[in-house]
């Protein structure tokens, strides 16, 4: 059974205005704190695993490796309550939002690499506020994650549909589901890639990037998917960071799943799909448009879509790895209560139609961020 784990950005915001606030400092400190009294949640002496992201108004965790999904939701759950803890004595909320509903300045975190991000990458870099939710699968060698990344590129845009959260950029409507996925591709070096091949030939392409001065390091090679820089994983990165804590976990049963199927179809000889990089890109923005309430393009045929027949085809591609796993049921269910309730973004969005103002939109979303009373399956 392959392992999988999952990273979760949360925003910052103020308990009353919503507004984001830039306390990941003191929200790091008094997880310091906590863990040297011995009041951090690890067991066995494990320390936290909070880190800085680029912004001060956002704060990261890693789950550890697991291969059972209930295992998988209690390390989110427990996390994300950690961080509301460590948030609380900052005098802050954390919320799983992909943007901040409300306008923001956002403060590029302290620090000699996010000096040179600052530097490089000019306003593209001071405005983005974007939180996102990546998914490592464990893979047995280099030349497996790579046979996977070249056969799991045209289905990813469906998990950026399922994790949509993100409709609100500085207090308006962008009319797009995700339009975290929208700023964050604004970088280089981010969004769909051509296939590879070969572990090689994609080490040459991520050395050739580096060496061009446009990218300080491997770090910010940010393909939708790439081998990890630390881990013996395959890392999918087009998520939003999701509403309920369920979600990551449907969206971690999925990406295994697309690497358990790619592995099999490379084992097994078959080609990796010849789809173009442009054409992927129009699927990508399409599902950041979409989300769960558009049309998407098809993972198969590239032409336009509802989202059920894609989650349904995606269910499909996937579907003798996620019996193999024992996930049948936790994605099925899951995708189908997604496509009848809602992803976060309409969630948001229902929540300003009923609620009246975006603090409110953000208030109920942090409480909702550490409500781990339903259960994935």
């Amino acid at each position: 059974m392959r392992s999988v784990g999952v990273e979760e950005e949360l925003l910052l915001a103020d308990a009353d205005s919503g507004e984001p606030l830039a306390v990941s400092g003191a929200v790091l400190a008094a997880a310091d704190r906590a863990d040297a009294a011995g009041e951090g949640p690890g067991t066995g002496g494990e320390g936290h695993t909070f880190e800085a992201e680029l912004q001060e108004e956002q704060v990261e965790f890693a789950t550890k490796p697991v291969s059972d999904m209930g295992e998988l939701q209690d390390e989110i759950v427990r996390w994300r309550a950690e961080a509301a803890r460590h948030a609380a004595a900052a005098g802050a909320v954390v919320a799983a939002l992909g943007t901040s509903p409300l306008p923001v300045r956002p403060s590029m975190s302290p620090g000699h690499r996010y000096d040179w991000v600052t530097r490089q990458f000019g306003m593209t870099a001071q405005e983005q506020l974007t939180c996102g939710c990546h998914v490592h699968v464990s893979v047995d060698s280099d030349e497996e994650g790579v046979a996977v990344l070249d056969r799991i590129r045209p289905w990813l845009p469906v998990l950026t549909a399922l994790s949509a959260n993100s409709p609100f950029w500085q207090g308006e409507d962008t009319r797009y589901g995700s339009y975290r996925s929208r700023v964050w591709n604004r970088l280089p070096a981010a969004g769909p890639v051509d296939v590879f091949g070969s572990a090689a030939r994609y080490h040459a392409e991520v050395g050739a990037m580096v060496d061009s001065g446009v990218l300080r390091d491997k770090g910010m090679v940010w393909f939708d998917a790439r081998l990890s820089a630390t881990y013996p994983t395959v890392e999918v990165r087009v998520a939003d960071v999701c509403l309920d804590a369920t979600t990551p976990v449907l969206l971690a049963a999925l990406v295994r799943g697309l690497v358990e199927t790619s592995a099999r179809a490379w084992k097994a000889g078959e080609a990796a799909p010849r789809v173009s990089t442009g054409m992927l890109r129009l699927a990508s923005w399409q599902a950041g448009r979409s989300g769960l309430d558009g049309p998407l393009l098809h993972p198969g045929t590239l032409r336009a879509t509802s989202p059920e027949t894609a989650v349904e085809a995606l269910l499909r591609h996937v579907g003798d790895a996620l019996a193999d796993s024992g996930d049948e049921q936790l994605a099925r269910s899951g995708c189908a209560r997604l496509l009848e309730l809602g992803n976060g973004a309409r969630v948001q969005r229902e929540l300003l139609r009923s609620e009246g103002d975006l603090a409110s939109v953000v208030r109920h979303c942090a409480r909702r961020t550490t409500d781990g009373a339903d259960r994935v399956g």
